[in-house]
């Protein structure tokens, strides 16, 4: 299985082990920030820990490339990163990220995770975009994005309602002529390995 290192975070296949840490942080109630910011509009559906294991088995038997990884700092399980497909039959793929405790915000984990995850969607898979989908009302992501090279795509206007205040949904993308441009400036894959 493959380990990614970067400078400051590794990404990881997920462990058995992980599962209570991931619950604890999404269902928990000393972690409830991150849900503020990861499409709050969508209400987080309770689920038992033994229902959220048996949700996750499948990230543990999944191999190469896994649909989501672990994000580590310090030795310490942060957050996930994902990817799903839009529409697999045309190679349309989005990725995701979460970084839970937000004692790790705004410190560039986030960028360096999703930066080693979307270089590793396109050595690991034949498709030509990476794409990540937001709203306006989580700007720490879209930054890290752009500073990662990716486009405004698309912005759909006040499409999200949320607390009685109108979002809009953003949509950002970029290709993989673009990414291997962007990463030659990106300080995330000077002297970075990758094992397995």
């Amino acid at each position: 299985m493959t380990v990614i290192k970067g400078k400051n975070v590794i990404l990881r296949p997920l462990k058995a082990s992980d599962i209570p840490i991931l619950y604890r942080y999404i269902y928990g109630k000393e972690h409830t920030e991150w849900k503020k910011y990861d499409a709050p509009y969508y209400p987080l559906e309770p689920m038992s820990l033994e229902a959220f294991a048996s949700a996750m088995e499948k990230h543990l038997r999944k191999k190469e490339p896994p649909g989501r990884m672990i994000i580590e700092h310090l030795g310490e399980a942060i957050g996930t990163v994902n990817y799903y497909w839009e529409d697999e039959s045309t190679r349309w793929l989005e990725a995701g990220i979460v970084i839970y405790p937000s004692r790790f915000w705004s410190r560039g984990l986030g960028t360096e995770a999703l930066a080693l995850w979307i270089d590793y969607l396109f050595q690991h898979l034949e498709i030509a975009r990476v794409g990540l989908t937001t709203w306006s009302g989580n700007p720490r992501m879209i930054r890290a994005a752009e500073k990662l090279g990716m486009k405004m795509e698309g912005r759909l206007r006040k499409c999200r309602y949320y607390q009685g205040v109108y979002y809009d949904s953003i949509r950002m993308g970029i290709l993989r002529e673009e990414w291997e441009e962007a990463k030659k400036e990106l300080p995330f894959f000077q002297n970075r390995s990758a094992s397995r």
